[in-house]
């Protein structure tokens, strides 16, 4: 390989330098103060932990009250007053009960409370839930063995009765009053740990049995009981239950079912909700009632675990004893306020009691639930908990829908570029032109570059519009759409008309529209800014959104998800190219490196680096390790060197190096605060790297194989080979410009490449990114598949927009364009021109 230029080394050393500052950031921020380091040293919070005496006498008792199916929009004065009296005095907020499934049912609910992570029940034809019973005589839960091997079976290595475990392991009693509560205090054989009591039918009863438990008992879980939706009622498992039943020799009653679920499918008289609800609050009422009796004031609770039929929703929790009174609540696994998660609630209780260091390190994917200070009053709480579930519910089925439409306009895009502008198309639209009446005469040469004009006019409006769309479904969220009764036929306008104010900006001003590459840095501009600001503030435009992460799937809720950060590479890189190309045109390569490496990889790599990695922002090290190789293939082209094979492996591996760091120096976080490639390395360090890689693979099969992004991916990638394979190269030599010659003006189409010099440069570092950031982020086939999806319309619009400025010098004629692009570090001498030829490199 051939010594690396001063130039070239001067800008490696300053990337490096920032490229240290990124993976120093993470650590300052997780120490937070001068010596909390030690702190975040693994195992260090453990030992620390273990080395406390094991009284835990001081600590309240916790009173854990469990429902499913129960939301905000259920609220009522009248209806549930229990319920009512709470949201008033106490911490409210939504629970994410997003499972295996799409949809949660009681038994993955709980299952997920005793687990500290996502949990599953097996699957029947009817796709039916289980109802849950009590335990038989030996204390076993039925369908334990089930439960078992479904979450075995799927891709989340949740540990089944954690939560029992880590209780029975301290010494601490513990009483389950419900078959839900059964659930979450069972231990990993599936036995209940301490003391387990049926729930009692009456509600005086439920009273009295939670105050007994709650006068002996540091942790109480009871199973207030479920809502259900019409036509979803529970089942009864017989056969699971049998088997469940004989693992421990005790006989199962398989007619005994949840009172609140004794109402099957096939019976057509069932209680509607409104009915449902109110003896769910009665059972609250009771179970309240006995905590305030108590005089050990106990911390109180209440979470809705499960969702009420197939249509995932935001549940309700609330509290008291976690924080400020009357607050929202929230935690560390979602950094939203009023959001939390049902895997939360294992570390909550462990926290609350004192004995977290009981549960294995790095098994609890959740945090503890804390409830931060709010100013409005109860009511105005819970009707923003159900404004937020609203839009969860008004965005979700309208996703798929969404990318179609973008999908189809992208396709369309592409077929006029590679056959409706081609010569061939031409001739077709000159026969439908002489079929007419209106064009008898063949038309003359200054109409037909009047013509060629006009098509070049729509077509970068066209494609600066397509890639406009996407910052527009991020801005879309500005406007409250979901509260109005047919949001769908708001948000469509609402995103068509924020695309256009885009495309107008990118499109009014003059002087970006003769630049080529004007347009693309505007759009480039206004993308990355949008999407850097919102994470930075906490991603609230981003957060059910159409192309941002959706609360109800729970796959993300803060930073940038996998079409955010391709979108926000995309732009970046682009806008840096946009940005340093006429100083690249005009020979100032050294001039052009340094903002490369200085502003753009500062204020575009290390920003996002920081909004990525910081813990109370982002924390996705996905993100910066994709930036930084991106800017570095960027840097080398700028720098006008050659990117062989061997500097495209150190690029590789330096963005790999990016990563393995950041992921160590995540995984010296405290285990609650690792985000998944610190969890990765404590897997690698467990010996379960071939499972998370297996799993990865199976994840993009399974989106490359059902996914309406897939359509972008495939139908993208493969009609840009088309435009760059056969047809374009024959264009690119022509010296008439082929094909495209009517809207060339006989120019070669060659010629871009010397008007904008680093365009090509600019779309490999592009493609190295996306490609890094396939490779190294869960469902990365999305990544690609949304760069494709901006990238492309934003090189239609640079092509327009340069064919624009060849056919507007007089009669159409193209000056010669030099061979090269002037040496580096050489300055050409201004041309002393009266009317200067826009978009050349020379005189």
């Amino acid at each position: 390989m051939p010594p690396l230029s001063p130039l070239l080394r001067r800008a490696l050393t300053t990337l490096t330098a920032l490229l240290v500052a990124v993976l120093v950031t993470p650590v300052g921020a997780s120490a937070g103060v001068p010596g909390a380091l030690p702190r975040a040293l693994p195992g260090a919070a453990d030992r620390a932990a273990a080395a406390r005496p094991a009284e835990t006498a001081a600590e309240p008792p916790v009173l854990l009250v469990g429902v499913t199916g129960l939301r905000w929009d259920d609220l009522s004065a009248v209806g549930t007053p229990a319920l009512a009296e709470l949201a008033a005095t106490g911490a409210v907020g939504s629970t994410v009960v997003r499972s295996v499934r799409s949809f949660t049912c009681p038994s993955a609910g709980w299952l997920a409370v005793g687990a500290g992570g996502r949990a599953d029940d097996t699957r029947v034809a009817d796709g039916s839930c289980r109802t849950l019973t009590e335990p038989g005589a030996a204390g076993r839960v039925p369908g334990w063995d089930d439960y078992v091997a479904a979450t075995d079976a799927s891709a989340y290595d949740s540990r089944l009765g954690l939560l029992g475990d880590a209780v029975a392991s301290s010494g601490l009693a513990a009483t389950g009053i419900g078959p839900g509560a059964a659930v979450a205090l069972a231990g990993a054989d599936g036995r209940v740990v301490e003391e387990h009591v049926d729930r009692p039918e009456g509600v005086d009863d439920l009273r009295d049995a939670t105050a007994a438990a709650l006068a002996g008992s540091s942790l109480v879980v009871v199973d207030a009981g479920s809502v259900r939706d019409p036509g979803r009622a529970t089942r009864d498992r017989v056969a699971s239950d049998r088997a469940g039943g004989e693992a421990d020799g005790s006989p199962v009653d398989a007619t005994r079912a949840d009172p609140a679920q004794e109402v099957g499918p096939e019976v057509v008289a069932e209680p509607d909700r409104a009915e449902q609800v109110r003896a769910l609050d009665a059972r609250l009422g009771a179970a309240l009632e006995a905590a305030r009796l108590s005089d050990a004031d106990p911390t109180v609770l209440l979470v809705s675990v499960a969702d009420s039929g197939r249509r995932a929703h935001l549940q309700v929790a609330a509290a008291t004893g976690l924080g400020a009174p009357g607050g929202l609540l929230g935690s560390a696994s979602t950094r939203q306020p009023g959001l939390l998660q049902t895997t939360d609630v294992a570390p909550t209780v462990l926290d609350a009691l004192g004995i977290r260091d009981h549960a294995a390190a790095g098994a609890l994917v959740g945090a503890p639930v804390r409830a931060a200070a709010d100013d409005r009053t109860g009511a105005e709480r819970v009707a923003a908990l159900v404004d937020q579930n609203r839009r969860a519910q008004a965005v979700a089925p309208r996703v798929s829908g969404f990318y179609v439409l973008w999908v189809g306009l992208n396709l369309a895009l592409y077929a006029a570029v590679t056959v409706g502008l081609t010569r061939r198309g031409r001739s077709l639209l000159a026969w439908v032109r002489r079929r007419s009446r209106a064009a008898a005469e063949a038309p003359h040469a200054d109409q037909e570059q009047a013509q060629a004009r006009g098509v070049l006019e729509v077509l970068r409006v066209a494609a600066v519009a397509v890639a406009s769309i996407p910052v527009a479904t991020f801005l879309a969220n500005l406007v409250p759409w979901w509260r109005s009764g047919e949001p769908g036929w708001v948000l469509g306008p609402l995103v068509a008309a924020f695309a256009l104010v885009v495309s107008a900006t990118a499109c009014a001003v003059p002087a970006w529209r003769r630049v080529p590459l004007g347009p693309v840095g505007v759009v480039a501009a206004i993308t990355a800014t949008v999407l850097g600001l919102d994470v930075a503030l906490g991603a609230r435009l981003s957060l059910d959104s159409l192309m941002g992460p959706g609360s109800l799937v729970a796959g993300r809720f803060y930073g940038f998800g996998n079409p955010a950060l391709a979108l926000f590479v995309t732009a970046t890189v682009l806008g840096a190219v946009a940005l340093v190309d006429p100083l690249v045109r005009r020979g100032r390569r050294r001039a052009a490196t340094a903002v490369v490496a200085l502003t753009g990889l500062l204020t575009l790599g290390v920003v996002s680096g920081i909004v990525s990695t910081m813990p109370t922002t982002g924390a996705n090290f996905g993100g910066p390790p994709v930036v930084v190789a991106g800017f570095l293939v960027l840097v080398v082209v700028t720098a006008g060197a050659r990117l062989g094979w061997r500097r495209l492996v150190l690029v590789v591996g330096a963005g790999i190096s990016a990563s393995v760091v950041l992921s160590v120096l995540d995984w010296l976080r405290p285990a609650d605060e690792r985000t998944h490639l610190g969890r990765f390395v404590e897997t690698v360090l467990d010996g379960g790297l071939g499972g998370v890689l297996l799993r990865k693979a199976g994840t993009n099969l399974r989106i490359l194989l059902g996914s309406e992004q897939t359509l972008l991916a495939i139908g993208g990638l493969l009609l840009v080979v088309i435009l760059l394979g056969r047809p374009a190269r024959s264009a690119l030599r022509a010296a008439d410009g082929g094909p495209y010659a009517w809207l060339s003006g006989g120019a070669p189409l060659r010629a871009l490449t010397n008007d904008a010099p680093l365009l090509v440069g600019g779309l490999t570092a592009l493609a190295v990114a996306l490609g890094f950031g396939f490779a190294i982020n869960d469902s990365g086939v999305v990544v690609p598949a949304t760069g494709v999806g901006l990238a492309v319309p934003l090189l239609v619009a640079a092509c327009a927009t340069w064919l624009l400025g060849r056919t507007a010098r007089p009669g159409g004629s193209t000056p010669s364009a030099p061979s090269a692009a002037p040496p580096a570090g050489r300055t050409p001498p201004p041309a002393r021109s009266s009317t200067p030829a826009r978009g050349t490199s020379g005189p």
